[in-house]
């Protein structure tokens, strides 16, 4: 993965010249043409400056787009929906005392009517996902009570960032701030992330920590082939040549974006389990960016002098770190008594006699995730919405969050209409942006198989990592909305077919004008199909008719 040829768009530079090693490490950013300048009035002096301002104006506006779409009513349904049975009151009783509660079954309808008259149940509940999801959705309710506000804030305040965060990972992976913003544009429009930002469930935390993540890793590529490219000497005429010996013995420093990668990957590890696969994908891919590195600044052996001066840096700064976090995320339930009142299974080890030369929390910790773990594997029990990863990218069958059929003149349906209205919460993609990702992941797979593109590179490892693993779970009750990990992915995957589109550097007039025209009316169907959509993301009341014309396929029913 050692291409640094420039994306392909309409103000892209002059690709780096090959004998100069710095622009093969370091790649300049796109910067828009003279005449675009000229056309705004813009000085040529101040185009710099004005170039570094758009590229956080550009992110922040559609931050500011995206949090509009994502707390629009965020109160309502006014109603528990789907899984925030489980997470809202989990989230409660998480940042009351530190650990989960068993709630009685029926209580729902009780918190929903009256949220300062239920009492926190004096027992401890047996869950089966790490304590951080928790923590973080229990910081809206601290916030905003112990209601349907309260619980969704802060997925939606996640899912806004998360939008800001992709425009600048996309403008530094791309080196363009077009593409970037547009990456960040997909995801603002994008039907399964609006809803899980809208919806108090652990998957859209994960996403957002796993996205910090490749951020990280991101800066850190940046930093420290920068720091290479610094070492290596310059000739007379100002380039940087590559030398073995420089390449195969700099120790490359403090790192500390890695240690920030960790820390995220143990938060999305301390959210849901999957982020242990990520910090696998993720460990690799990183340390193939060092090899990469060292080879082009002139290492005839880059793997050996990655192994020898990277890898176990990169190790401590990230695995260890990792597992840290997830440790310390537990620390409500670790201090929490061990006589029984404390957290399920807390006295485990007090109860057995544990192991002797370790501490009881970690021995009844340990018999907790061997508990858990049997219960995830052998999860197999039917679901309504259970689906295969198989049809997850086609959109086969997406999952029902909230349905009810209001009477006209109730609940937004129209007092004109004749008959019942439908009222819904469907987990559901853009439509038209993941068909769309479907041809952009192949675009992506060819860019990396055959021009050794890294960037396509580390878009398919984001995607093989939140996707690839649920094969191997088959068997068991599964859901669509778990894709919400890799949504970003996907939108970096169109956002770089798109570039392709526009055209490479040097093409003729026609040319760009038929890629611009293209990728124009690709990118506005996509929010066409959103905003068609918009109802049933949002739990709009629609008549009959209006909900069935958007089921357009039979298994979205």
């Amino acid at each position: 993965m050692t291409s640094t040829a420039t994306l392909p768009e309409s103000h892209a530079p002059s690709p780096p010249r090959r004998d100069d090693v710095r622009a093969r490490l370091v790649p300049p950013y796109a910067k828009p043409s003279a005449q675009l300048w000229t056309a705004l009035g813009v000085p040529a002096a101040s185009a710099g400056a004005v170039g570094r301002v758009l590229a956080w104006v550009g992110p922040l506006l559609l931050a500011l787009v995206a949090g509009v779409l994502r707390f629009w009513n965020l109160g309502s349904p006014k109603t528990v929906i789907f899984d925030e049975t489980y997470y809202a009151k989990d989230a409660w009783a998480t940042i009351r005392q530190g650990y989960e509660a068993s709630w009685p079954k029926d209580i729902d309808k009780s918190i929903i009517a009256n949220p300062d008259g239920v009492p926190l149940p004096p027992d401890p509940g047996y869950v089966v996902h790490p304590p951080v999801g928790k923590w973080v959705i229990g910081l809206g309710e601290w916030l905003f009570d112990f209601t349907p506000f309260g619980w969704r804030f802060m997925t939606a305040v996640l899912g806004t960032l998360s939008v800001l965060m992709l425009c600048r990972i996309g403008r530094r992976l791309f080196r363009s701030t077009f593409l970037g913003c547009l990456a960040g544009a997909l995801l603002a429009v994008d039907g399964l992330h609006l809803v899980m930002s809208r919806t108090a469930l652990l998957d859209l935390v994960l996403m957002f920590f796993v996205l910090a993540a490749f951020g990280a890793l991101l800066i850190d590529r940046d930093r420290a082939r920068a720091r290479l490219a610094a070492a290596l000497p310059v000739d007379e005429e100002g380039r940087t040549r590559p030398d073995a010996d420089i390449a195969h013995t700099l120790r490359l420093g403090w790192r500390p974006w890695r240690i920030v990668a960790g820390i995220s990957l143990g938060l999305a590890f301390g959210t849901k389990w999957n982020g242990l696969v990520v910090l696998a994908f993720f460990g690799i891919l990183t340390v193939l960016w060092d090899a990469s590195a060292r080879r082009v600044a002139g290492a005839g052996t880059p793997y050996t002098a990655m192994l020898r001066r990277d890898a176990l840096p990169a190790f401590l700064s990230t695995v260890p770190v990792a597992i840290g976090v997830y440790i310390a995320s537990w620390t409500g339930w670790i201090l929490s008594p061990d006589n029984g009142k404390g957290g399920y299974f807390r006295d485990w080890s007090a109860k057995q006699g544990g192991v002797s030369w370790l501490p009881d929390w970690l021995t009844s910790l340990w018999h907790y995730e061997t508990e858990v773990y049997k219960f995830h594997v052998g999860l197999t029990d039917g679901h309504t919405y259970e689906s295969n990863p198989w049809s997850w990218l086609v959109l086969g069958r997406p999952v029902s969050y909230f349905y009810e059929s209001p009477a006209p003149g109730t609940a937004g349906c129209p007092a004109t209409e004749t008959a019942k209205c439908a009222r819904e919460v469907l987990a559901l993609g853009t439509p038209l942006l993941w068909w769309t990702a479907c041809f952009a992941l192949l675009y992506v797979l060819w860019r990396w198989a055959f021009r050794r593109d890294w960037r396509a590179g580390a878009i398919a490892c984001a995607v093989a990592a939140g996707f690839l693993p649920w094969f191997n779970y088959q068997e068991r009750t599964i859901f669509y909305f778990y894709a919400v990990v890799f949504v970003p992915y996907l939108c970096l995957a169109v956002a770089m077919l798109v570039g392709a589109l526009l055209g490479p550097a040097g093409s003729s007039e026609r040319r760009r004008a038929l890629g611009a025209i293209g990728a124009g009316v690709l990118v506005l169907l996509i929010i066409w199909n959103f905003i068609y959509f918009w109802p049933i993301y949002t739990g709009q009341s629609l008549p009959m008719e209006s909900w069935r014309n958007r089921m357009w396929l039979d298994t979205w029913v």
